[in-house]
C-alpha cells in the first residue's frame, strides 16, 4: 500500500498525520519517527478532489499544490474574501504567537479552536460573534486601529516558541490588546462583543523546556530521511530531536503529496536543513512597527 501524506491534522485538539485515502495516524510526543520520502512529489488535489493531472510540485512549496488546484482552493475561501455569503455565524478573535506577535483574525464558530491550533497560535482569546460579512469588516477595523496584522511568518512564531514569557505575560499582552478593541467605536453595533477569556495552548502543543532551535527542514527529496523524537507540535510544525542531538522543526506542509516510508530509527537526518531564524526582543506596545 502506498502511504501519500496529506499534512497535519488538529482533530480534538490532539495532532495527526493526514494519508491520501482519509486514514489519520495519531501524533503523540515523545513517540520516534523514522521515514523516507519516496519517489516524486505529486500534488494533492483540492477540496476533496484528486489532482486531475497528478502534477509533480516543487519540494519547497509549503502549499504543495498545481497552480489549477491552488485556484480551486481559494474559489471558495473565507482567507481569501472569494467565499461571502456563508450564512453560519463566524467569530473574531486575537491570536498570540510571541511577543509583539499578536494577530487578529477570524473563523467559523462552529469550528471552535481548531484554526487557532492549525495556526500555531500559543494564547487566544475571542472578541465577538456574528455574521460573516460583518466579522470580516471588524477583522480589518480592528487591525488599522490597534497596528496588528491579519498574519504572522510561521518562521517567527516557530522561533518564539522556544522563549515563552509566562502563561500570565502571555495573556496580559493579549488582554491588553482586547482592552484596547473594546474602546474601537463602530463594530460592537454588528457583533456581539465576547469578554476577554484567555485560552492556552501550550500544554497542548507541549511546549514547555523546548530546547533551542537548530534549524528548519526546507524541503524533502527523493530518498531523504527525517528520524528524530516528537518533542511538539504547534500550527503546521514538528519540533523534533534529531538523532544528532539538535532541535529542528518540520513543516508538514512540505511533507504534503509525498509518498513516505518507515526509515529505521536513529538513521541521521538527510534532508536539507536551514538554520534557524532568531527573534529580537520586542516591546510588545511596538508591535505595529514590525510588520
Amino acid at each position: 500500500m502506498e502511504w501519500r501524506c496529506r499534512g497535519i491534522t488538529w482533530s480534538g485538539g490532539v495532532p495527526g498525520l493526514r494519508w491520501r485515502g482519509g486514514k489519520v495516524s495519531a501524533l503523540s510526543y515523545g513517540q520516534q519517527l523514522a521515514f523516507r520520502a519516496v519517489g516524486e512529489r505529486r500534488c494533492p488535489g483540492a477540496r476533496g478532489n484528486p489532482c486531475p493531472l497528478d502534477a509533480v510540485v516543487s519540494g519547497r512549496a509549503t502549499g504543495g499544490r498545481c497552480p489549477e488546484c491552488a485556484r480551486l482552493d481559494r474559489a471558495h475561501s473565507v482567507a481569501a474574501d472569494t467565499f461571502l455569503d456563508d450564512p453560519q455565524p463566524y467569530r473574531v478573535y486575537l491570536a498570540w504567537f510571541g511577543p509583539g506577535m499578536t494577530k487578529v483574525g477570524i473563523t467559523a464558530e462552529a469550528r471552535g479552536e481548531a484554526r487557532l491550533l492549525e495556526q500555531g497560535a500559543v494564547t487566544f482569546s475571542w472578541l465577538g460573534r456574528g455574521p460573516l460579512m460583518a466579522a470580516r469588516r471588524t477583522e480589518e477595523v480592528l487591525r488599522q486601529a490597534l497596528g496588528v496584522p491579519d498574519r504572522v511568518a510561521y518562521e517567527r512564531k516557530r522561533a518564539a516558541r522556544h522563549a515563552l514569557p509566562s502563561a500570565p505575560d502571555r495573556a496580559g499582552e493579549v488582554e491588553a490588546l482586547h482592552r484596547r478593541a473594546g474602546e474601537v467605536g463602530g463594530w460592537t453595533e454588528t457583533l456581539e462583543p465576547l469578554e476577554f477569556v484567555p485560552r492556552d495552548h501550550v500544554e497542548a502543543f507541549h511546549l514547555d523546556g523546548l530546547p533551542p532551535l537548530a534549524g528548519t527542514v526546507s524541503e524533502l527529496v527523493d530518498g531523504g530521511v527525517v528520524s528524530g523524537r516528537l518533542l511538539a507540535a504547534a500550527g503546521p510544525d514538528l519540533h523534533l530531536l534529531d538523532p544528532g542531538g539538535r532541535c529542528l522543526a518540520l513543516d508538514t506542509r512540505l511533507m504534503g503529496g509525498w509518498v513516505l516510508q518507515s526509515a529505521e530509527q536513529g538513521h541521521p537526518f538527510s534532508v536539507p536543513v536551514a538554520a534557524a531564524v532568531s527573534v529580537p526582543t520586542v516591546d510588545p506596545s511596538t508591535q505595529g512597527e514590525l510588520f
